[in-house]
């Protein structure tokens, strides 16, 4: 009897092992700019936020340990007055490439309107149907849109649930008085973001997500030059929507992450034709002409 029982707790153990949250996600929380000498609240805060962001079930799927999406949020407090802080957050995420142990980046954006209210040892938490913290509101947003972008990568618009949920949170935020949560806050919103998103006027965006991860990047190993067609395929597709809307919020943030790794996919290997794909990239994202500069055989 003691043995079976044994094995039925070893063989949950084992199981729990297998199955992880969604997120292996980093959260750091930057004083340094910060003229305090007591720092424990900061510790305090970036703790209770690890535990928030992994420790939290977001979706209704079962991920395995090796499923589990590597990403992290810095937070940059710039002033800090009676429970009050204010700064800038930086949201990164990386998706696996199939046969690979390489890990590629999908989205790095600074979200520079980031100001909340905490006191410490508060509870950490969301309410899904109220608008009670910025903190939680924008810490869950960029969760839900960190879900999203990785779903898109691997299904075509995989990611519309979790957009959803994003832009449910905008709209509870936006009476809030918080900076960020609507479209007269200005350019680069939380807002802008989702809305793109889910536009259906930004569908070959989400489109070419999906190309040139799971045509694209998963069939290097397999078959290079297919692979790479792809991934130039999506910058047609890019191109595009740039003719519709010229340096949209959603591609620019697109070749903030990936502006080196479409350097170093074509400069390598088999060939393609790639003086077309330097003059669309060019067009689209003129602002890496240096980096578009190496593509060279």
């Amino acid at each position: 009897m003691v043995k079976k029982l044994l094995f039925v707790v070893l063989l949950s153990v084992a199981n729990f092992s297998l199955m992880a949250q969604e997120l292996n996600c980093t959260v750091i929380v930057n004083s340094d700019q910060v003229n305090q000498t007591n720092k424990q609240i900061f510790k305090t805060l970036e703790k209770s936020l690890n535990d928030y962001v992994n420790q939290t079930k977001w979706t209704n799927r079962n991920y395995t340990s090796a499923e589990r999406i590597e990403c992290s949020m810095m937070i940059t407090i710039k002033n800090y007055e009676n429970s009050t802080f204010n700064g800038t957050i930086q949201v990164q995420s990386n998706r696996p490439v199939y046969n690979s142990t390489y890990q590629s980046p999908v989205f790095n954006y600074q979200d520079k309107r980031f100001t909340f209210n905490y006191i410490e040892f508060a509870p950490i938490y969301f309410n899904p149907n109220v608008f009670d913290s910025n903190l939680t509101s924008v810490i869950t947003y960029y969760v839900y849109i960190i879900l999203g972008i990785d779903a898109d990568t691997f299904s075509k618009e995989g990611g519309t649930p979790y957009f959803k949920q994003a832009q449910n949170i905008v709209n509870l935020a936006q009476g809030s008085g918080y900076s960020g949560w609507q479209q007269a806050d200005g350019d680069r919103t939380r807002w802008e973001l989702v809305d793109n998103l889910l536009s259906n006027t930004f569908k070959e965006y989400r489109l070419a997500l999906y190309n040139y991860h799971r045509l694209g990047l998963d069939n290097l190993v397999d078959n290079a030059t297919m692979a790479k067609e792809s991934i130039a395929g999506s910058m047609k597709l890019f191109d595009r929507l740039n003719n519709v809307r010229p340096n949209s919020f959603v591609l620019q943030a697109f070749f903030d992450a990936k502006s080196e790794e479409i350097a170093n996919v074509f400069s390598g290997g088999p060939k393609v034709d790639i003086v077309k794909l330097k003059e669309t990239l060019n067009e689209i994202a003129p602002l890496y002409a240096d980096t578009w500069s190496r593509i060279k055989y």
